[in-house]
């Protein structure tokens, strides 16, 4: 099982409801195959970087799923045979997510070493009297006289 998004565009005089209508018939199929859908998102109409079939605008629609490759192959032939979707973008994520992983780890790592290994702060124990020349004393501000 693998981890992958799809991104669709669907044509922009296509209704709301059969927007919705399609996204589930993609889910029902995707959970039939025994895939599982993570997360679906709606981004509304957008402008296209270019023109596509004639239209300058479309509703996108990302879908993140973990599936099988044949089942991805399935989702890629519906799209690619239905009337309203007018471009689609598989990626396979996994692999994205595994390196993301394993570089947090390193990073995480490192910085437990860079605090085990940090010099130690002078301990101020409270109630301890401090020197007498900086008891009653403000701190100097920067860039102005100091007072006597």
């Amino acid at each position: 099982m693998r981890i992958y998004e799809e991104l669709f565009i669907i044509k922009p005089d296509v209704p709301e409801e059969e927007v919705d209508q399609f996204v589930e018939q993609l889910r029902t199929q995707l959970t039939a195959a025994g895939a599982t859908v993570d997360k679906v998102e709606k981004w509304g109409k957008r402008r296209l970087a270019y023109r596509v079939d004639k239209y300058r605008e479309g509703t996108y629609v990302l879908l993140e799923f973990t599936a099988e490759a044949d089942t991805v192959k399935e989702l890629e032939r519906r799209l690619r045979v239905s009337d309203m979707v007018i471009k689609f973008l598989t990626v396979r994520i996994d692999k994205t997510r595994k390196r993301l992983d394993k570089r947090k780890k390193q990073r995480d790592k490192r910085a437990a070493k860079r605090a085990a290994n940090a010099p130690p702060q002078p301990a101020t124990v409270p109630g301890a009297p401090q020197s007498a020349a900086h008891a009653g004393e403000a701190p100097a501000m920067p860039g102005q006289p100091k007072e006597n």
